[in-house]
């Protein structure tokens, strides 16, 4: 039985990152890399020609996130929210409390996952913990330094 895959989710800023990285590897680095190829093919015997190998990888690495980037791209979900949600889910913006000090978490796909900028994967321990929960729930997580108890504050 062939099951489809599911999707991708991304909020509309994620897909449009990836867009754009697609954009500039298509339009600037993969041309640039035929180049070098080309270059570097000419400088002759390529079995011991450097330059050329590293051209060469360069382009295979740039293809695989081409490819990498179309399949994300196509098989992406955008979700959004429109400020109004009442429950945790993917694009909105969740601010807990843990132990009397604030902090704002965007939850949103695997793709766009960016710890250092408060953006958490609802797949992850703590975005599958907040998902579906409301405005002063409180989850208690798992984490490497114990177990970290959130209340919910606000939902955006």
């Amino acid at each position: 039985m062939n099951t489809p895959l599911p999707k991708k989710l991304l909020t509309a800023d994620g897909l449009a990152q990836l867009k754009s990285e697609l954009d500039i590897l298509v339009n600037k680095r993969r041309p640039d890399a035929v180049k070098r190829v080309a270059t570097a093919r000419e400088q002759g015997d390529l079995s011991e020609n450097s330059e050329y190998a590293a051209a060469r990888e360069d382009l295979s690495l740039i293809d695989e996130r081409i490819v990498e980037l179309e399949d994300a791209i196509n098989s992406s979900k955008v979700v959004s929210s429109n400020g109004l949600a009442a429950n945790v889910g993917v694009g909105v913006r969740v601010t807990v409390d843990i132990n009397g000090k604030s902090d704002t978490y965007m939850i949103v796909g695997e793709w766009e996952a960016n710890p250092k900028d408060k953006k958490i994967s609802h797949s992850s321990p703590l975005g599958k913990a907040l998902m579906g929960r409301k405005v002063g729930e409180s989850i208690t997580v798992d984490a490497p330094a114990g177990k970290i108890t959130y209340k919910i504050v606000s939902i955006t």
